[in-house]
């Protein structure tokens, strides 16, 4: 009876591609609306501090989510159990020390990006090598979030992987080239509402086509063990184990929202530093629901299947989310997830990529003294560069499987490297600058080795330790080679 319905409903209607216009109509209003006006680079990357929290909330929300989550958490629900939301204890933990230790010296010294401090507070070297590893970092990372967010929108819409990626491309580069971050948060905003609904839509749905409804769902699912969320077992090669998880949600969550300008971008947008600090602990509200509701999408989705066996499954269990949505989901809730995969890839990284170029690269280092308008005119040329860049990583991302881990390693053999240079000049008085340097290029090197030993079975090391033991390398590196590298009069001045 199932299988006749799938053949009845498979495929995109009307009304899907009625929600999805409608939904990219709004965007690109709001894009109009918020980016007519622009003057200079302070419109555009700050949108001269006059965001709502709400909205700066929300979109933070929207950037933290994207379509990894969308994608790949009910990937995590569908194969794993609850055990990801270990990570996110830590991770509420990691905003407060950011909100009290770190947006107080972004605010400090004005900064328009965050590597600007890394130069007020040791110098114009730390800070190009900061914002040289954003990139490295960003792009690195992005690219596997647009590749899982192509990924799913090519087996819903039936694109090839060229296609998709076109189509993300030309819509980012319109609408943050000519919107700027005002556009980008108050989407982002729109973008959260959005992943709220249609998560809501699509576990209503599965729990109605359940048979013996939530009673069921949870019997089956605690039996199989899906509903497992703490992990007390001791075991350093596995990254879900309570204790490693936690430790490496604060220093992950330190790294990713704290010294990462695409997450941070959206908390300067707001008047004050206080306002900035009740946003990011706002956050924590605004975050945990979604990742609950989308972990439990893909065990609502084992539940399904297993009750259904003779429905086909994807040969990657990383496109559940897009194959069901493309087999199974009604006319117009099709449309709804399809929007959501969509604006959580629209929501890019090109305005911080952009942002941080302009600000810390090519107006100190490239060409200075130029007008306000020609500095604004290199910012939209560059989100034009960036999108073509994400969409080539994106692009040799293809025939992955677990790509939210996947996110995960690229970050944290890069990310412990900022983190411990920007918690030496947060937590120590030392002014170093080629210590610095030094200690981020050795902590990444070596992190990258540890990944292979790691990932080819040569030594017994969670990838999770990564971003905890780069950190360490590089803070303690930085503050004893400081008087070396930099002088006595450095050391503690």
């Amino acid at each position: 009876m199932l299988n006749t319905a799938v053949q009845k409903i498979m495929g995109l209607g009307f009304l899907d591609y009625s929600i999805l216009g409608i939904a990219l109509l709004i965007l690109f209003a709001i894009t109009y609306i918020k980016g007519k006006n622009e003057e200079d680079t302070k419109d555009f990357f700050l949108g001269r501090r006059q965001t709502p929290m709400w909205v700066a909330c929300l979109s933070f929300v929207a950037t933290e989510i994207s379509a990894m989550t969308i994608v790949g958490v009910p990937a995590v629900g569908f194969k794993e159990n609850w055990q990801y939301l270990q990570f996110f204890i830590g991770s509420a933990a990691a905003r407060l020390i950011i909100a009290y230790l770190f947006i107080p010296a972004f605010y400090k010294y004005n900064c328009t990006t965050i590597y600007e401090f890394l130069k007020h507070r040791f110098g114009a070297g730390t800070q190009y090598s900061g914002s040289i590893f954003f990139f490295i970092t960003r792009l690195l990372a992005s690219g596997v979030r647009l590749y899982a967010a192509s990924l799913a929108v090519s087996v819903i819409m039936g694109w090839d992987m060229k296609m998709t990626l076109l189509f993300f491309t030309v819509i980012s580069m319109a609408f943050i080239g000519f919107g700027g971050i005002k556009a980008v948060v108050w989407t982002g905003a729109f973008e959260a509402i959005t992943f709220y609904i249609a998560g809501i839509g699509i576990a209503v749905y599965l729990l109605l086509n359940i048979q013996g409804g939530f009673l069921e769902f949870w019997q089956v699912a605690g039996e199989a063990g899906k509903l497992s969320i703490f992990n007390f077992a001791w075991n350093v090669k596995d990254p879900n184990i309570l204790l490693i998880a936690v430790i490496n949600g604060v220093v992950g969550s330190m790294a990713a929202f704290g010294t990462d300008q695409e997450m941070m971008q959206r908390l300067l947008t707001v008047d004050t530093r206080a306002s900035s600090q009740k946003t990011l602990v706002a956050t924590i509200f605004a975050s945990f629901p979604l990742v609950v509701l989308y972990l439990g999408i893909g065990t609502l989705l084992f539940v399904f299947y297993q009750q259904n066996p003779s429905l086909p499954l994807p040969e990657n269990s990383d496109k559940i989310i897009s194959h069901f949505t493309f087999y199974i989901l009604p006319a117009g809730l099709k449309g709804l997830i399809l929007t959501a995969i969509i604006l959580a890839s629209i929501d890019s990284p090109l305005s911080s990529l952009s942002s941080s170029f302009v600000t810390d690269i090519y107006r100190p280092l490239l060409v200075k003294n130029k007008t306000e308008k020609y500095y604004l005119f290199v910012s939209r040329i560059s989100v034009i560069v960036f999108a073509l860049i994400l969409a080539v990583t994106a692009f040799l991302c293809q025939s992955i499987e677990g790509m939210l881990w996947l996110a995960f390693k690229i970050n944290g053999v890069t990310a412990g490297s900022l983190l411990g240079v920007f918690l030496l000049g947060l937590l120590t008085k030392r002014h170093a600058n080629k210590a610095n340097i030094f200690a981020m290029i050795f902590g990444a090197v070596s992190m990258g080795i540890l990944l292979y030993l790691s990932e080819t079975g040569k030594i017994g090391l969670g990838w999770s330790w990564l971003i905890v033991i780069g950190t360490f390398t590089t803070f303690v590196l930085g503050y004893l080679l400081c008087p070396i590298m930099d002088g006595k009069k450095a050391e503690n001045n």
